[in-house]
């Protein structure tokens, strides 16, 4: 067999083939990848609010997803799959697919405590999920009417003795305001009797009504009575004060030493096994859209403080509070139902 020199038109024709080649190749391969190994997103991705429309999940989520959508170049669908305190949504995202197009945004400790008071619960809150951000806290408030004989934490603390009960009004059981009252019952052997609502607005007029002893709501929803003198605030029960009202201190500075709970966080998350490159990619769209004026406006003026978190900090905020109302319940003596 002969074998002929490669002159320069030769080795040109060849180049070119061999590019020519490679360049099939490549399409050929990027047409057969799967859609979830292309750029992510690539279509509309669902957020689920498990509380009907109007609550907090709702509230947060309606001021995101505009900025978010523009951030991600995608729309973004919010679905209210509300129900059994935040359960029934919680566990369509736990089971869904982990390819980052069914996302969840909920609250703290809802999504934390519902497995302490209801039985058949279908997933774990901590295991089950991949946590992608937290985007805001609301501040928890203790009030009394203006009318009440308590001015203080303390006045509170002293009547709440057995054999007499004080009750206290919440929005509902496993909110963060029904175990404020469990943890200080406890910590102060008080005796409380909780008052749940279906809802933090028929607590508050009750609370305004003196039909209740005091309530422990969110401060946003009662900050204009207070401004106005219709209430009275006791003190924030997290430990630390609200970027809202930095004038009224926490009940640890108004008396109750060292007591608090977890802060009420609203944040996003994914099914389990959602991939880190998925996760960073909305943890950046998230971080960009809280950093927008107009939406960190619109939180702060709806009553949320904007917070910030990696998804490895807002996993650990997760799993350590969860074992904190865990504590908080089972010193209660509740069981599910």
């Amino acid at each position: 067999m002969s074998s002929y020199p490669l002159t320069g038109s030769r080795r040109r024709l060849l180049t070119h083939s061999l590019k020519v080649a490679g360049l099939a190749l490549a399409i050929s391969v990027a047409w057969t990848q799967p859609a979830a190994a292309q750029a992510y997103p690539n279509k509309p991705i669902k957020l689920i609010a498990p509380f009907a429309a109007g609550g907090a999940a709702d509230t947060v989520a309606r001021i995101l997803v505009p900025k978010l959508s523009e951030a991600l170049g995608q729309p973004i669908i919010i679905d209210n799959r509300a129900g059994a305190s935040g359960a029934i949504g919680s566990a369509f995202v736990a089971a869904a697919p982990a390819d980052g197009y069914t996302l969840l945004i909920n609250l703290g400790p809802p999504h934390q405590t519902v497995q302490f008071f209801t039985k058949g619960v279908k997933y774990d809150p901590v295991k089950d999920f991949t946590p992608i951000a937290q985007v805001a806290t609301a501040p928890q408030v203790m009030v009394v009417p203006a009318s009440s004989p308590f001015k203080s934490v303390t006045d509170f603390t002293a009547a709440a003795k057995a054999p007499k009960s004080l009750a206290y009004a919440t929005s509902g059981s496993g909110s963060s305001q029904h175990l404020a009252g469990l943890l200080m019952a406890h910590n102060y052997k008080l005796s409380l009797t909780h008052v749940g609502y279906r809802g933090g607005a028929p607590a508050l007029t009750d609370v305004l009504g003196a039909q209740t002893d005091a309530g422990i709501l969110v401060l946003s929803n009662v900050l204009p009575y207070i401004q106005s003198g219709k209430l009275r605030a006791l003190g924030l029960v997290e430990n630390h004060r609200s970027k809202s009202a930095p004038n009224i201190p926490t009940l640890a500075e108004s008396g109750l030493t060292g007591f608090s709970v977890p802060d009420t966080w609203v944040g996003v998350m994914g099914p389990v096994g959602l991939p880190p490159a998925i996760v960073q990619r909305l943890h950046a769209g998230i971080s960009k859209t809280l950093r927008n004026p107009d939406v960190r406006a619109q939180l702060q003026q709806a009553g949320y403080d904007v917070v910030e978190t990696t998804p490895a900090q807002f996993g650990k905020q997760l799993a350590d509070s969860t074992e904190i109302y865990r504590s908080i319940v089972n010193n209660s003596g509740i069981t599910p139902e």
